[in-house]
């Protein structure tokens, strides 16, 4: 039962900051293309390997504290199946150039962001 709170606890928190992120996203540079979604898997995919890197080498840290944070905030902050479902609807309206940049852009920009994590993770 202690695994399932912590983890909804981290999900109400990661679900509520993605939703505040993809709104400012929309406010601030319109809706013709999904930059909340790609905004927030390059932060989650930065954080996921900044955090990972941190306690798999550097610190120890509780494992609910990973349970907490990594499945349940950024499993609801990361928006994989929102991104995917974003992309096929672009191309499917034949805006093809936004939608592939959407699909590519965030997984190549993902690998990178998680390799940054990584790196910073292992300089500190």
């Amino acid at each position: 039962m202690e695994k399932f709170i912590l983890i909804s606890i981290g999900a109400i928190f990661g679900a509520n900051v993605r939703y505040w992120i993809g709104d400012w996203a929309a406010q601030k540079f319109g809706t013709s293309f999904p930059y909340g979604t790609l905004i927030i898997n390059l932060t989650g995919s930065f954080i996921l390997g900044l955090f990972m890197t941190l306690i798999s080498d550097r610190l120890f840290v509780d494992p609910r504290l990973r349970l907490l944070f990594v499945v349940g905030f950024l499993g609801a902050y990361t928006t994989f199946s929102t991104y995917t479902y974003e992309s096929f609807s672009l191309i499917s309206k034949s805006q093809w150039l936004p939608g592939l940049l959407d699909l590519f852009g965030s997984t190549i920009l993902g690998v990178i962001a998680v390799g940054l994590g990584v790196l910073i993770g292992k300089l500190l």
